[in-house]
């Protein structure tokens, strides 16, 4: 199994500092370039995975608005704003830490990852604690067949079906990031980030402004249309 390699090396300079480029690229640039294609790629892929859900949405609410309506007044939209500002401020700290690499500032790229870590886990926090225990309770699951007390239609099903798909898939997407910015921690603790090589921190960063962007269009789509 490979280790990552030490602080400093023998000649005194940090992983960062003396990083070259994998063989099969032609330099470092031509890797960056690469890489960061690559990771728009992946994040097109994740695009049209939540376009399937919110072409449903859109589908179902336009048949059974009433079912939709009701649906939503029963969420708490406090909770969803509180989420929203805590992923706006992670889209700000993961900036500044992609910044930070670049300007080789280890102290505060560890400082922002951790933060934007920490914002995760708050997000993850509030959607399971305060709006899936409650519901959960209440037996609003996902499912066919089902009722619960005060339902006023039964295509509210679908409704329900959009709220835990959607909801569901994007904390999964916020657990992962949570896991990248874990593993930046780890190599940032060991100056593997600089002006030289920051890849791996913009890539990441990149992929949380997306988890971010789904949320801003799931809090009104979700929280406000009652």
């Amino acid at each position: 199994m490979s280790t990552l390699p030490a602080d400093k090396n023998l000649t005194g300079m940090t992983y960062a500092e003396t990083y070259r480029a994998a063989e099969h690229f032609r330099d470092r640039d031509h890797e960056f370039d690469a890489v960061k294609f690559g990771v728009w790629l992946f994040l097109s892929t994740e695009i049209l995975l939540f376009s399937g859900l919110f072409v449903y949405y859109g589908i179902m609410r336009m048949m059974h608005p009433e079912a939709f309506i009701h649906g939503s007044s029963l969420l708490d939209w406090r909770w969803g704003l509180l989420n929203t500002v805590v992923l706006l401020y992670s889209s700000y700290t993961v900036a500044a830490a992609v910044r930070n690499a670049q300007m080789g500032e280890t102290s505060a790229l560890k400082r922002n990852i951790l933060i934007t870590f920490f914002c995760g886990l708050a997000f993850l926090a509030i959607k399971f604690v305060f709006e899936y225990g409650p519901k959960y309770a209440e037996g609003k699951l996902p499912g066919m067949f089902y009722s619960y007390a005060g339902w006023e239609s039964p295509y509210e099903v679908h409704w329900w079906g959009v709220y835990w798909a959607a909801t569901g898939v994007h904390a999964s997407h916020v657990i992962i990031g949570m896991g990248l910015f874990f593993w930046l921690y780890l190599r940032a603790r060991k100056n593997h980030f600089g002006p030289r090589h920051y890849n791996a921190v913009e890539g990441v960063g990149l992929y949380w402004h997306i988890v971010d962007i789904v949320w801003i269009f799931l809090f009104p789509m979700l929280y406000l249309i009652h």
